[in-house]
């Protein structure tokens, strides 16, 4: 049986407001009932629906990302927001893969032609971004290579399966600094060879290290 989320929203605490979240509740319990779904929990909030600074949203986010329910009840899509935050809201909910239910609708969520097209745009953007950021990652690896770094002798103790670590070896980070390659390459190569690393930690953590290694003694040890 699945689990489902009702969430409610209205823009103000006028008293016919109030009354719209009531009837808002009402109807999406009798959606879970009808489709005999569990429900996890009842969200209520009131908020406008341009802003994504609302606590019951960030919640309804949480307890999908946490796999806490499987399905998001609402009266309609505005509800969820209005404008680019609808439009950010929908798309994050539709990368997790939950199916949204309105009572409007009465069954799944059916999306205007316009907002159909920016899915399918946010889409083929984001596709587009994941090349380009293996084409970084090549570019990256290609450049330590021709600079003569072997990552098969320096990476032997790597750990089996592909997983990430979420940690660098100095050692490495200077060893490709001293080939003159630069931070933004280092960290490309480094996530080539699967450790989960920004440019901006390889620069920080080569600092470090500089700063540690000119370091004066102090006169008391």
């Amino acid at each position: 049986m699945k689990t489902c989320i009702i969430y409610c929203r209205v823009s103000t605490n006028k008293q016919t407001q109030q009354t719209s979240l009531k009837r808002q509740e009402n109807e999406l319990i009798l959606l879970a009932e009808r489709n005999q779904w569990n429900i996890k929990e009842r969200i209520v909030e009131e908020g406008s629906g341009y802003s994504l600074e609302r606590e019951g949203l960030i919640e309804v986010l949480e307890l999908f990302n946490s796999g806490e329910a499987d399905v998001l009840c609402i009266q309609d899509e505005t509800r969820l927001g209005r404008g680019n935050a609808k439009i950010a809201i929908l798309h994050q909910l539709f990368n997790m893969n939950i199916p949204i239910y309105t009572v409007r609708d009465e069954g799944v969520l059916a999306l205007s032609e316009n907002d159909s097209m920016l899915m399918d745009i946010l889409s083929m953007v984001e596709e587009q971004q994941r090349k380009l950021h293996n084409l970084k990652i090549k570019r990256g690896m290609n450049n330590a290579i021709a600079n003569g770094y072997q990552p098969e002798y320096n990476f032997a103790d790597r750990h089996s399966g592909g997983r990430k670590k979420k940690e660098a070896p100095i050692e490495e980070i200077v060893r490709l600094r001293k080939r003159e390659l630069p931070f933004y390459d280092i960290a490309a190569t480094l996530r080539g060879l699967g450790y989960d690393i920004s440019k901006a930690t390889v620069h920080r953590r080569y600092k470090a290290y500089i700063d540690e290694q000119t370091e004066p003694i102090s006169k008391w040890e």
